[in-house]
């Protein structure tokens, strides 16, 4: 009888899959579909994607094998039974697991470069690779107003976690060595698979230690960190999308400073004379210059952050 009793369950959850295809034929529609679902189900969106149709195009191009700004190119193309069964596949991983849908494909996008993610680092959400890119200047005619990009020869990247930063550094500063640290050997793992991915192991050396520990005297022209900031609030407050992230590369500390502490407590023993730090806390602006008011911090604001990234010159700390 028990046995008996689950059958209809199941054959009604493929009945609806079944009816859900059928009624479903191009790239849009499957966006429409996901995004419906995630809505529902009161999916949080904060790693990569910022809200639920993002989310579900995200989802839809990496289970066809496309890049993200080819969605538009085949929006109303119309998908093969077999893709269709894959994308519903994911939607309902999504919905059920609540793991962020980087985790799902093993891949999210920082400044339109593809990256290696599983649940050994956290899911790349950082503001600084566009901080990079807009206050660094470069080839591409951006203007520098922090510091020259070709002049900078040295980058330390601390919690590198999966080292998208420092390969975006790699790429924003073609004259650079980069060191990378994180304290996580699993991290380092996917680290070491993205500087391969990417061609940059002749420039970019990795390093497991706790911050400053394994680098002895050297010193840099940039130091760039993205550190765990969030606090003991924030972490009690997770949504279960963030509770599958590593909490290592989250948990800040009581006010979500533990880390940025000492960073800046040491970073004048690592920087160059005319270098500086650009460093990422998050909702910690306030309690930061409570804390440091003679410090003359420059916060920096992105497309989608204001005052959540600050510079600081050498000069200036030390």
């Amino acid at each position: 009888m028990a046995r008996g009793a689950k059958r209809p369950k199941r054959a009604a959850a493929s009945n609806v899959v079944k009816a859900a295809h059928g009624e479903l034929s191009t790239l849009l529609d499957f966006v429409r579909y996901a995004t419906s679902r995630f809505v529902e189900a009161k999916l949080a969106f904060a790693h990569g994607t910022t809200d639920p149709v993002a989310e579900a195009a995200f989802l839809v191009c990496e289970a066809l094998h496309l890049h993200p700004d080819q969605f538009e190119t085949f929006a109303n193309a119309r998908l093969t039974r077999a893709e269709g069964d894959k994308i519903l596949t994911l939607i309902a991983r999504r919905v059920t697991t609540r793991k962020p849908a980087a985790y799902l494909v093993n891949k999210i996008y920082q400044r339109g470069q593809p990256f290696y993610v599983d649940e050994r680092v956290i899911v790349p959400r950082s503001f600084i690779g566009e901080l990079m890119h807009s206050h660094f200047g470069g080839d591409d005619g951006e203007s520098a107003t922090l510091m020259d990009g070709e002049a900078v020869d040295s980058v330390l990247d601390l919690c590198t976690g999966s080292a998208c930063l420092a390969i975006l550094a790699g790429k924003q500063f073609p004259n650079a060595h980069i060191d990378a640290v994180d304290i996580s050997r699993d991290a380092l793992q996917v680290a070491a698979r993205n500087v391969g991915d990417h061609g940059l192991e002749g420039r970019i050396s990795l390093h497991r230690g706790d911050l400053f520990a394994p680098l002895g005297d050297k010193r840099y022209d940039l130091i760039i960190s993205n550190p765990p900031y969030v606090d003991a609030e924030g972490m009690a407050g997770l949504p279960p999308e963030c509770r599958a992230e590593p909490s290592l590369a989250l948990d800040g500390g009581a006010d979500g400073l533990a880390i940025v502490r000492r960073i800046l407590s040491s970073a004048k023993h690592h920087l160059a004379q005319e270098g500086g730090l650009l460093c990422e806390v998050g909702r910690g602006r306030e309690r930061l210059e409570q804390e440091f008011p003679r410090l003359p911090l420059l916060w920096l604001d992105t497309e989608d952050s204001q005052g959540e990234v600050f510079w600081l010159a050498a000069c200036d700390l030390i």
